[in-house]
């Protein structure tokens, strides 16, 4: 297996660790694909892996008596796995490929002794945690207080900064299930940020084409957790 060097890495978690303790991972990470649709962790059943996203996206999608509805995304930015940090061994969550892309996996029992060993590690990490409970605050706040258009906005400019790209591969089947609506509910609400001018929707994509006109529809419930995430990183 070849080892991944810290300069070449994508995810912002491993290229921000001191070089010791991205050395204590190094012998465990291996790379893996992020297929569409795969599921990645399963809901009450003991974590195997952690996985550090180097390329595409996954969600925590909770199941409810409706339906499932996504609560959190995780990008290139952060990883998959996070109650290790916390040290818990399971989560009551999926968490699903959105977006196609590449991970950098470590076993649950490496990652671990490693967040033993190191204060300085388990304390990046835990600044993450900290920043994912924000985003997932903020997600919470969105689902109760904006319209279907809006929290389809907020979800695009996550989305979009996680994929690095104007172009999105999403279906309004998938957009569904992230915001917890029946398929007409995504169709209406796409045709107004059409009308907008905010994005083009094709089948099977939407291509943003106005972020100031997205972030103004949103409010104060995008950009919270992102300046968090930057301040709790920059901590570390």
């Amino acid at each position: 297996m070849i080892q991944p060097r810290q300069s070449e890495v994508r995810n912002r978690l491993l290229a921000t660790l001191a070089a010791d303790d991205f050395a204590r991972l190094c012998p465990a990470l291996e790379h893996v694909p992020l297929r569409l649709h795969e599921t990645v962790l399963k809901p009450h059943q003991p974590i195997e892996h952690a996985y550090f996203v180097e390329s595409g996206l996954c969600s925590y999608l909770a199941d409810t008596h409706d339906g499932r509805i996504e609560i959190g995304l995780v990008g290139p930015e952060g990883m998959v796995g996070t109650p290790l940090v916390l040290g818990a061994d399971r989560v009551p969550f999926t968490v699903l490929v959105q977006g196609e892309g590449e991970a950098l996996r470590i076993p649950a029992v490496d990652l671990c002794a490693a967040l033993d060993a190191s204060p300085a590690l388990r304390g990046l990490l835990g600044r993450y945690v900290q920043s994912f409970i924000a985003q997932v605050g903020g997600t919470a706040y969105a689902n109760a207080e904006l319209t279907i258009e809006a929290r389809l906005a907020r979800w695009l400019l996550m989305y979009q900064d996680r994929m690095d790209q104007d172009d999105l591969p999403i279906t309004h089947e998938f957009l569904s299930l992230m915001l917890g609506v029946r398929r007409p509910g995504v169709t209406t609400a796409t045709h107004v940020l059409e009308a907008g001018g905010m994005i083009q929707a094709r089948r099977g994509h939407i291509t943003v084409l106005n972020r100031e006109k997205l972030e103004s529809m949103v409010g104060d419930t995008y950009g919270a957790a992102e300046a968090e995430y930057e301040r709790l990183i920059a901590d570390a």
